[in-house]
């Protein structure tokens, strides 16, 4: 037995170690050429670093009704929490090449005043770990980092991405 404990207890601290240095390390968001619902090239940092207050990352798809429920409360809020928090909302599609040519039509009938990229090919979406939608990630532009993230989506989540927000511009009294 005391040889087993001699073994298997170095890796153990050394898995410990390393699960908890992992863990300490924040995520940043990656910089990805992604296209605007004009096809125009956009950058991910570019856009983050010139954001002035939080940025709401929200994965979707068209053929995900939780995405489009969770877009649609969100803008019910919208304007509200900009004026409070100046959040940039950014709706970012994952639908593929066969099911691309429905965003559109669909932004324009939703009536979201957010900013949408297209990522077909899910670029952005697995350098963030995106496995399924929806998928949202709170960013701090000062630091780059994810600073909450959040998947699925169900009645009421808006009001727990609204107390992030608040928290992350230090209105949380």
């Amino acid at each position: 037995m005391k040889k087993l404990n001699s073994i298997f207890a170095p890796a153990l601290t050394l898995a410990l170690l390393t699960l908890f240095s992992i863990s300490a390390t924040a995520q940043t968001v990656p910089n990805v050429q992604l296209k605007d619902m004009a096809s125009r090239a956009v950058s991910t940092g570019d856009f983050i670093a010139a954001a002035e207050g939080p940025v709401l990352i929200c994965f979707w798809a068209t053929w995900c009704s939780p995405c489009k429920r969770e877009l649609n409360a969100y803008m019910d809020y919208y304007d509200e929490w900009q004026k409070e928090t100046g959040v940039e909302l950014v709706a970012v599609s994952i639908d593929d090449p066969r099911s691309l040519s429905r965003v559109a039509p669909y932004v324009n009938s939703t009536g979201w005043d957010y900013t949408v990229w297209l990522d077909p090919n899910r670029e952005f979406a697995r350098s963030l770990g995106v496995n399924n939608v929806p998928h949202t990630f709170l960013i701090d532009p000062k630091t780059d980092e994810v600073i909450w993230q959040h998947n699925n989506y169900a009645d009421g989540d808006e009001d727990e991405v609204y107390e992030q927000l608040l928290k992350l511009v230090g209105k949380d009294d």
